[in-house]
């Protein structure tokens, strides 16, 4: 299947100093998919609604500084192999050329429509990321952003004692921030960032949590998505309040490239920060550990980068996150380091501790099994 009738004309140019005013005045006379950023002739960045809505900039600010580089697609490409550079560019909008010139644009929610029939294939447990990182209702607004910005994640499930009780975004943040209106309880909020940063997060969080389960399929997930204009779901165990996972459109999109190759399929986030590294020095170096477990098959393996702020000699802070689904369930390492390939050595080792303990485990518990068999015979 090939995006021909999935990429779209409903986008608008723009240069690199439009004010995002104007074009904020374009998305609510035009509806566009998304706004393409053209310098002297060559798409420079793509901006989405999504991007637009929850960025809060000032008006003033120039559409540069909100374009995100995106993969331009053949209009005849497969969905798999756009569903896969949507996802190693971190967008959810890329060009579209048709004959060498610029067509359109393709979007991620118009690729999961598309293939929405094709997903009850497969089920939320497949594909979803489990021990998801939360934070505690009581915990304040200061602590989310720095979990938020330490893992790289765009979604904290919020807990108390009792399990599961909403959820944070950073548009649940920025919103907070930016808002007029004061809500019962908050005050008088301008100047006061301090304070902003201690306020609780019960008093920012969504709820009800918007959920899935593990044996539900795939598309009942994603179509729930797309009603509710949410970008993920928590996924949750033998009861609603237990927060096992979460799962997101980045995920079923993922899924989307898995493949049935000899080699061990590696996908990677982020791409454009690998630098020194390329994709088969990683893909070579996570089969090399993943073959130190054998009776464990990988099915996929998940490899993303994060740039913080930080930098030494111009060398920028990274953290690197590496997940494989395999036939013992997910086994994952992360780690930070300056540059990208010292942060992926560093997820790596990691990960390596982590196959072998599974390891340790499984030999464990056939060794357990064996013994009770065997005291079962006496």
């Amino acid at each position: 299947m090939d995006i021909t009738d999935i990429a779209v004309q409903e986008f608008v140019e723009v240069a690199p100093d439009e004010r995002l005013g104007q074009i904020q005045s374009l998305f609510d006379r035009d509806a566009p998919r998304g706004v393409v950023v053209v310098a002297d002739g060559e798409v420079t960045g793509v901006i989405g609604e999504r991007d637009l809505i929850r960025s809060r900039v000032e008006e003033k600010t120039k559409a540069s500084a909100l374009a995100k580089s995106a993969p331009s697609v053949d209009r005849g490409e497969d969905v798999r192999e756009v569903a896969r550079v949507l996802v190693e560019g971190g967008v959810k909008l890329a060009p579209v050329y048709d004959d060498g010139g610029l067509y359109g644009v393709v979007t991620a929610d118009a690729i999961l429509e598309a293939v929405l029939d094709s997903l009850d294939a497969i089920t939320v447990g497949d594909i979803y990321t489990e021990e998801p990182i939360t934070i505690h209702e009581d915990a304040n607004v200061g602590q989310a952003i720095n979990r938020l910005r330490e893992h790289g994640i765009s979604r904290l499930p919020v807990v108390d004692d009792g399990g599961l009780t909403g959820i944070l975004t950073p548009h649940d943040i920025v919103d907070f921030v930016v808002r007029d209106d004061d809500r019962q309880g908050r005050g008088d909020r301008s100047g006061d960032l301090d304070r902003m940063l201690d306020i609780p997060v019960y008093d920012l969080m969504t709820a009800p949590v918007i959920t899935a389960t593990t044996d539900e399929t795939t598309e009942a997930a994603v179509q729930r998505m797309l009603d509710d204009d949410v970008a993920g779901l928590v996924v949750t165990g033998d009861t609603d309040d237990d927060a096992t996972g979460v799962v997101t459109k980045t995920d079923v999109l993922r899924a989307l490239t898995f493949t049935e190759e000899e080699t061990l399929d590696v996908q990677i986030t982020n791409v454009a920060l690998l630098e020194t590294l390329d994709r088969e020095a990683v893909r070579s170096s996570i089969a090399e550990v993943a073959e130190k477990y054998q009776e464990m098959t990988v099915v996929h393996a998940h490899v993303r980068f994060h740039e913080h702020k930080e930098k030494l000699r111009g060398t920028p802070l990274l953290q690197c996150q590496i997940r494989l689904r395999t036939s013992h369930g997910q086994v994952a390492g992360s780690g930070e380091g300056y540059g990208a390939e010292n942060a992926f050595r560093v997820a790596l080792d990691k990960l390596e501790r982590n196959v072998l303990e599974l390891k340790g485990v499984v030999a464990d518990e056939r060794y357990r099994g064996q013994l009770i068999r065997k005291l079962g015979g006496l």
